[in-house]
């Protein structure tokens, strides 16, 4: 048979969550953005390497991809 719990065992909604839930936000903070970052550089390169491709082209894509994405990504403001 089970053993009888003491009444200071876990209960479950009484733990204190703020370190997950800021983990969890720097997680999806650093996902979005860094997935943003991997795909403006690998335009960047790939335009600028393409045969008669060049680096201000590149770097003017990237640049375009990266103030789209960012404005893309902002977090919205909460409901009520």
């Amino acid at each position: 048979m089970a053993d009888n719990h003491a009444h200071d065992d876990y209960v479950r909604g009484s733990m204190e969550i703020s370190e997950q839930e800021s983990t969890f936000k720097l997680f999806i903070f650093l996902a979005k953005y860094g997935s943003l970052t991997i795909a403006a550089v690998l335009s960047f390169l790939t335009i600028w390497f393409m045969p008669n491709g060049n680096f201000f082209g590149g770097f003017i894509v990237m640049v375009v991809m990266m103030v789209v994405g960012i404005f893309a990504l902002r977090s919205k403001p909460a409901a009520h």
